[in-house]
């Protein structure tokens, strides 16, 4: 087999993967903001790095996957005006900071179970390490590379591009930033426009606050990030991922605060995710195009010909190799629920098969053609973690597969090796390793069983933490539009349509 080579970010080339510490693995990907829903384009980078995760853990490694939530912090993002999402989304519907934020994250842990996504190692909450953010903030003011500006504390850029590379991961370069770079609200108190805050002042209308040495605030969006990734996997680690959006400035900015606090390069590979695309454009609210997850799985979205389940999606995603644009439409989520059906029917068909042998002698082409397809999808994963070239074998392999069982292609024709390894390939790649699972029907039943489902699960949620109001709320509001929910002994819950 051959080794296993990664796309790089930071040398902008694929290297071969060599951990640390032999036979372990840390690996680090940015989470949600738990502001509102997930939409269609965060399910990209949570399927592509649990589909790493797996393909890690498949070749035998022990990996300590850490993927954080954010639930406070001031972003500040690349042209646009920096603001606290969390308070902010709180204040637009009228909820408690942490009423939003547990919403919001039961909803995210909701999709990523429909997806089949694993659940990582540790899920650390920015809210849960104010004080490791302190701390790394205390460590990079003392060093010189910080400055506080009436209880705001600020990231000195240019002193540490003058030290430091700056750009490193991007490949920004700091005097065409800080000529190019519009003038926003609220960057008066900084020393130049690049400088990025590691701590806020929080003014008596903001909800989320904390003691700090430099009086009540909170985080930064950058420094919570490098504060957690730190804590548990060390100042350097294998593996940090996200989304390409997140390379700047958010990961450029990890870079610098982790170098100057703790003297090293944090990662050693930087994994980016491309975006999911609508007609060419990059999906996100400021488009007005985003497609709420729920929305996906329901076809409530003018954008939605019908509702997709949810192993079309993530067969949609992996159906292009994860630094490649995937632009969505309904056509190609269409074609992709097609693709997944026939093979996931070649996958039964097969797992019910049985070598017998029989008379005649092996075709030697044949078989040797289906040996190949089968070990080149180790290749193909070793290579970046090509899953298109993977699903693309299994389809070459499926007539195959149709044949067996039909009878055109005659048992003894493979040897009994080469059926176990088909069995065995079709096992490990399509299930194991790519996460997919028997996909649901998309029919008006199927879409009211998603939503239903979800608000099921938001009531036991509710009922969980004494918030009956809640609860009874969601179970009357179902009522109201004739849908009735039991509760039954074994704890589950059915419905009827009255």
């Amino acid at each position: 087999m051959s080794e296993l080579r990664i796309y790089n970010s930071l040398h902008r080339q694929k290297e071969v993967f060599t951990p640390l510490h032999p036979g372990h693995v840390g690996m680090y990907v940015c989470g949600p903001t738990v502001s509102g829903e997930s939409h269609l384009g965060h399910a990209r980078p949570y399927i592509t790095f649990d589909v790493v995760f797996r393909y890690l853990q498949y070749l035998g490694y022990k990996v300590r996957y850490v993927r954080n939530i954010t639930d406070a912090g001031h972003f500040e993002e690349e042209g646009r005006a920096a603001e606290d999402k969390i308070s902010k989304g709180a204040v637009l519907e009228k909820l408690e900071p942490m009423e939003l934020v547990q919403k919001y994250t039961n909803l995210y842990h909701w999709a990523m179970l429909q997806f089949g996504n694993l659940e990582p190692s540790i899920e650390p909450t920015a809210t849960g390490h104010i004080i490791e953010q302190i701390e790394m903030i205390r460590k990079i003011i003392e060093k010189g590379y910080a400055y506080e500006v009436d209880g705001s504390v600020y990231f000195d850029v240019k002193k540490y591009a003058a030290s430091y590379d700056y750009g490193i991961l991007s490949g920004r370069v700091l005097e065409d930033m800080l000529e190019t770079t519009r003038e926003l609200e609220g960057q008066d108190e900084k020393r130049n426009k690049a400088d990025f805050a590691l701590w806020k002042k929080a003014p008596p209308e903001h909800i989320m606050r904390w003691p700090s040495p430099w009086g009540e605030g909170f985080p930064g969006w950058h420094i919570e990030c490098s504060a957690m990734s730190a804590k548990y996997l060390g100042t350097q680690f294998d593996i940090h991922g996200g989304g390409m959006d997140l390379q700047f400035p958010h990961h450029e900015c990890e870079i610098a605060q982790s170098e100057v606090a703790h003297g090293d390069l944090m990662a050693r590979y930087w994994m980016h995710n491309n975006m999911i695309t609508i007609n060419g454009r990059k999906m996100g609210k400021a488009y007005g195009n985003t497609i709420k997850l729920t929305e996906m799985f329901t076809g409530e979205n003018p954008q939605l010909e019908k509702a997709y389940s949810p192993m079309t999606v993530r067969f949609f995603v992996l159906q292009t190799q994860y630094r490649g644009t995937l632009d969505f439409s309904n056509e190609a989520l269409q074609a992709a629920e097609k693709g997944l059906a026939r093979l996931w029917s070649a996958y039964e068909t097969l797992q019910k098969l049985s070598w017998t042998g029989g008379n005649g002698g092996i075709n030697e082409e044949l078989d040797k053609q289906v040996r190949t397809w089968c070990n080149e999808c180790a290749e193909f994963m070793n290579d970046d973690f090509n899953t298109a070239k993977v699903l693309a074998n299994l389809f070459e392999l499926t007539p195959v597969i149709n044949s067996l069982k039909g009878g055109q292609v005659k048992m003894h024709e493979i040897s009994e090796d080469t059926f176990q390894l088909l069995q065995q390939t079709w096992k490990t790649y399509l299930v194991d390793i790519l996460g997919i699972q028997q996909p649901s029907l998309t029919n008006d039943d199927n879409k009211l069983d998603g939503v239903l489902q979800m608000l099921i699960e938001m009531r036991k949620e509710a009922k969980s933490r004494k918030d009956y109001a809640a609860s009874d709320k969601i179970r009357n509001e179902l009522l109201a539009v004739g849908i009735q929910l039991k509760d039954e002994k074994d704890g589950t819950v059915s419905y009827s349509i009255q």
